[in-house]
């Protein structure tokens, strides 16, 4: 078997609060292969969004190593992190993140800007991926213009524009009502059919969880099942 895309070994992960030290992650070790689809289920505090974070190199661990493609993230100089990112990774969060100065294709393009991609390549690009999630008429349109189902579709698109390896979507149905959430979860395994991309959802929801082959639950920061 090839190696796995990312592992999680050993992972302890805790912030401390004034006095106070919250312990979010407790020994975590888990791998995930190229081209999985697996479902991280759990209450709210339960580490989920952590192990994300740390998957997609946005934080550290306080002890343990996260690996990405045979690297240690721990060990890499911030600027190849910093691409890691930007080039394999493509983050969906619950809150959008949208830049609210700019219109849906200008945000869906930032990362290829951020990639240096030929501006006129990243417009037909952002308008390409726009268009596969429907969002076709409202390509000049903010993000208060947007209902929420239409901008967590331009994150989409946005986590997509570089191709990446792996999507990381942190609870992507959290603010939507149930079928436009069911509308997003078939959005994102097509997507992810046309190029086998990994592909990590956290979520709460038992439907979005059923819908994956592989389900890891956590519980007070640590894994309780693997199915």
């Amino acid at each position: 078997m090839s190696d796995p895309l990312l592992s999680a070994r050993s992972v302890t992960k805790a912030y401390t609060l004034g006095k106070r030290t919250l312990e979010v992650l407790r020994s975590v070790s888990l791998d995930v292969a190229r081209g999985d689809f697996l479902a991280l289920r759990g209450a709210s505090g339960a580490g989920k969004s952590t192990l994300l974070h740390l998957f997609g190199g946005l934080d550290s661990p306080n002890a343990g190593e996260i690996w990405f493609a045979g690297k240690d993230l721990a060990h890499l100089p911030p600027a190849e992190l910093t691409t890691l990112r930007n080039r394999k990774v493509g983050f969906i969060f619950q809150a959008y993140h949208l830049l609210p100065e700019l219109d849906a294709l200008e945000n869906v393009c930032v990362p290829a800007r951020l990639a240096r991609m030929p501006v006129n390549a990243a417009e037909q690009r952002g308008r390409e991926l726009l268009t596969r999630v429907g969002l076709s008429a409202r390509m000049d349109h903010k993000p208060y213009e947007l209902s929420g189902g239409e901008q967590q579709r331009v994150a989409i698109a946005r986590a997509l524009m570089n191709e990446p390896e792996l999507i990381l979507a942190d609870e992507p149905t959290g603010n939507l009502d149930s079928r436009t959430g069911a509308e997003i979860i078939d959005l994102l395994l097509n997507l992810r059919a046309d190029k086998n991309t990994t592909l990590i959802i956290a979520t709460h929801d038992a439907s979005v969880a059923a819908r994956a082959p592989k389900v890891v639950e956590l519980v007070d920061g640590k894994i309780k099942t693997d199915g």
